[in-house]
């Protein structure tokens, strides 16, 4: 999982201090992949690039975001990794469609979810890459699905991050993670072009 630091010890960082790094990426970033560290609220990690913590603070773990970092398995070149700090007492089931997920004791925030689609959206604009799918920018569990290692595949080294999140800003119930994001991401960037103005 990395060194961990804790980020009473940090300054946090800005979303504009996101989306400046991410100026100096352009052309060499490729995916964008989500997580939680399944770690507690306060516990930042330096094998992700970007960490959020409960209130949503960002700290950025890097001096750029171009450093290759560990953060999910065999896809870390030319990708950015974001984390929410939080879940380590999270349980999945056995249920394939992930209805007896508890996302135990320090769940992800409404404040972690929003900030999450909000450097999302800065770094796929900037890397220029697509929100309608999950090709280029997907939770740790899309990737598992994907090779073979996710949910139901058998392997002990399942991850599950971010399958489902609740839609606290909707109905409050359990959504995809991956799409719940993407979704907000793309929200987000509407928002900032001014799209969203007499709604």
């Amino acid at each position: 999982m990395g060194t961990m630091y804790r980020a009473s010890d940090m300054t946090p960082d800005s979303l504009d201090d996101v989306r400046r790094l991410a100026e100096n990426a352009r052309g060499f970033i490729t995916d964008i992949y989500q997580h939680w560290t399944a770690g507690w609220y306060g516990q930042c990690y330096d094998s992700y690039h970007i960490c959020i913590d409960k209130d949503g603070s960002i700290y950025i773990m890097c001096d750029q975001f171009t450093e290759r970092k560990s953060h999910t398995w065999r896809r870390n070149t030319n990708a950015v990794g974001i984390t929410l700090c939080c879940c380590g007492d999270a349980t999945a089931g056995s249920d394939p469609d992930g209805e007896d997920i508890n996302l135990g004791t320090e769940p992800p925030t409404m404040e972690q979810i929003e900030v999450m689609a909000q450097v999302t959206a800065i770094l796929a604009d900037e890397f220029d890459l697509s929100l309608n799918n999950s090709n280029h920018v997907m939770t740790h569990c899309e990737a598992a699905f994907k090779d073979d290692y996710g949910p139901g595949s058998g392997d002990p080294e399942t991850r599950w991050d971010l399958w489902k999140l609740p839609d606290y800003c909707g109905d409050g119930s359990m959504k995809d993670g991956g799409q719940l994001i993407r979704d907000k991401a793309a929200w987000y960037q509407a928002e900032w072009r001014g799209e969203h103005a007499g709604d």
